[in-house]
């Protein structure tokens, strides 16, 4: 259902289909569970292209996918296995600015100097499945991508804590013009120079891509039921 959501906002923004198949859809099975109990599960990648006709392209993502009921084995509550682990933070607020942006881009009426590839991954929670199946199997060319930015939990900005913004050192580009960006768009911020982390953008440093991560910071409800939309501070989102 989430990634039928995600096809129609893609169609409403115009992108188009770069998953396989002429769809938005790139499918793969995602391994789930511990030894000797490990199954799989078909998921897919949701994946929308903004051509402006440039030689390099810009690739935005989220993930999409969270706990379902619990089943996992990474919920932090205990005995939660039944109960709905809607991730509102974790991370329907990284694919919500997904979804604005690739709006945005696509409605500006401006001609940018770089093409968006915009994914929606799935499978991050069960070891950034998505990210890496897309990483080795592209379905652009990746020596055209000039950076990859991920957004990841960036629904529960505190001015005190601040966004933090990861990848920094991962291009000097971040180094001369992220900051100056963040301080006239009044953002606290703190600064994670490392191309790895927890999260999707991890599988394109690891092809020697550029990469930026926004993370406003972990809370008490990480992975557990109570992560719910009305903790979500949408003004700071």
């Amino acid at each position: 259902k989430a990634a039928a959501y995600l096809i129609k906002q893609f169609e409403k923004a115009g992108l188009k289909p770069y998953g396989e198949e002429g769809g938005y859809l790139q499918g793969y099975p995602a391994k789930k569970g511990l030894p000797p109990n490990i199954t799989y599960v078909q998921t897919a990648n949701v994946v929308g292209f903004l051509d402006n006709n440039a030689d390099r392209t810009i690739i935005i993502g989220a993930h999409y996918d969270h706990l379902g009921k619990g089943d996992q084995g990474s919920s932090l509550k205990a005995n939660s296995v039944g109960e709905i682990h809607n991730g509102a933070d974790d991370n329907a607020s990284g694919t919500a600015g997904l979804v604005e942006l690739a709006k945005y881009y696509a409605g500006n009426n401006i001609t940018e100097k770089h093409n968006f590839l915009f994914i929606a991954f799935s499978g991050e929670e069960l070891g950034l499945m998505g990210s890496k199946f897309y990483a080795d199997n592209p379905t652009i060319d990746l020596e055209s991508v000039n950076c990859m930015f991920n957004m990841d939990m960036i629904g529960r900005y505190r001015a005190d804590k601040g966004v933090t913004i990861g990848g920094f050192g991962t291009s000097s580009f971040w180094e001369e013009n992220a900051l100056e960006i963040a301080n006239e768009v009044g953002l606290n911020y703190n600064i994670d120079s490392s191309g790895v982390g927890p999260s999707d953008h991890t599988s394109f440093y690891l092809k020697d891509i550029p990469v930026m991560f926004l993370f406003t910071g972990g809370h008490q409800q990480y992975h557990k039921p109570t992560d719910d939309a009305d903790l979500i501070n949408a003004n700071g989102e």
